[in-house]
């Protein structure tokens, strides 16, 4: 398989490692295998991704000059750079960039001090979120104009204010392992950007969850693990900050016919609290922590990773799926985790192709006494 074929490689902040993808995956994997060697010396797996189409989330800049506008990328070298394609976006992306650019230079209110797009897909959606140093309110007929000439779902946004034309929500069916789960989520939703890797990595944590009594999960966003794995478990118990996407984790159970979840919105910190009865909370007064028979525990956390109160909880889980997004705060926590547990499984999901980035999920096992 070739590298990306890209003008702007090397140039572009987006795409770093100019090497066949043979080349990136072996760096990869090698990295990955140095970094947690003191703590497995098992079999390490690698998912990987098509090299250019796999974005369904990308942000650009909008550059101004006496040219028009242009969309731009934070450079490698540069603080910026214009670009007139991406090589790394989905196709449905890809083909809406330049009609979105030559109609917005056509129109002297959708240009002037348009200064950010965002395009987020699904298997058959797409939305565009304008970004604005202007009052959107001002210019709301030309905004409208735009969705309903080129099909769009559209949000516009500046200072304080958003206007939505269509509809904030996306809609999305994954395939995992044959089966079909459908999902509905809004703007602000945290997403896998790699589709195809997405599921990849739904799929392997369901490997990781046989023989389950009861799961629990902290950062669950909409529920894009929680739901398939609640086929592997009698009862589950998932928690998330965001309000919308607990609305919309619910909405998603009764898209996939699913009843045995309960979602409550508490920080992991709050979660903490609850079990070990520090505080009560109004949102967890239906639910008796006493009636679950957790076997697994899965963990999704941000970049700084599960802070010392979520690692101290889950010491006493027979069971943890870890999913990582930093594999540098992944391997902090580890040192504290392996005390307790042994790593049972370790993959990797390229998630971000001609990046340093990648993505880890480990099974751990609690250690006999």
């Amino acid at each position: 398989m070739k590298n990306l074929d890209c003008k702007y490689l090397g140039s572009c902040g987006s795409c770093v490692l100019n090497t066949s993808y043979e080349e990136q995956i072996e760096f990869k994997f090698n990295s990955i295998k140095e970094l947690f060697g003191e703590f497995y010396n098992g079999e390490f797996e690698f998912f990987d991704s098509g090299i250019t189409g796999f974005r369904s989330r990308a942000e650009f800049g909008i550059y101004h000059d006496e040219q028009g506008i242009s969309y731009s990328m934070r450079g490698s070298k540069v603080k910026f750079i214009k670009i007139d394609e991406c090589k790394i976006v989905g196709p449905k992306i890809a083909a809406l960039m330049p009609k979105l650019l030559e109609y917005a230079r056509q129109k002297d209110e959708l240009k002037t001090k348009l200064f950010g797009v965002e395009f987020i897909t699904t298997k058959d959606e797409i939305l565009v979120i304008l970004l604005y140093h202007k009052n959107v309110e001002l210019i709301r007929s030309e905004l409208e104009n735009l969705s309903l000439n080129l099909g769009l779902n559209l949000i516009a946004r500046s200072f304080k204010k958003k206007l939505i034309f269509g509809s904030s929500n996306l809609n999305e069916e994954l395939i995992i392992d044959g089966k079909s789960y459908f999902y509905t989520f809004g703007d602000g939703a945290f997403i896998q950007p790699n589709r195809s890797v997405n599921q990849k990595m739904i799929s392997w944590a369901l490997g990781c969850a046989n023989d389950g009594a009861d799961l629990l999960e902290l950062y669950c966003g909409h529920g894009n693990f929680t739901i398939p794995l609640s086929f592997k478990f009698s009862k589950v118990l998932a928690t998330e900050v965001s309000k919308a996407s607990i609305a919309n984790a619910m909405k998603n159970c009764e898209l996939n016919g699913v009843n045995n979840i309960k979602f409550t919105r508490l920080s992991a910190e709050e979660l903490m609290q609850a079990f070990n009865g520090v505080r009560e909370f109004n949102r967890l007064k239906d639910t008796s922590l006493k009636d679950y028979n957790f076997s697994h525990i899965l963990v999704d956390p941000p970049r700084a990773g599960c802070d010392d109160s979520v690692l101290e909880f889950m010491k006493d889980y027979e069971n943890i799926i870890y999913i990582s997004c930093n594999p540098l705060t992944l391997k902090e926590n580890l040192k504290t985790i392996c005390k307790t547990h042994k790593i049972i499984k370790f993959a990797m999901f390229d998630q971000f192709v001609h990046t340093n980035h990648i993505e880890c999920g480990v099974l751990l096992k609690k250690l006999a006494k």
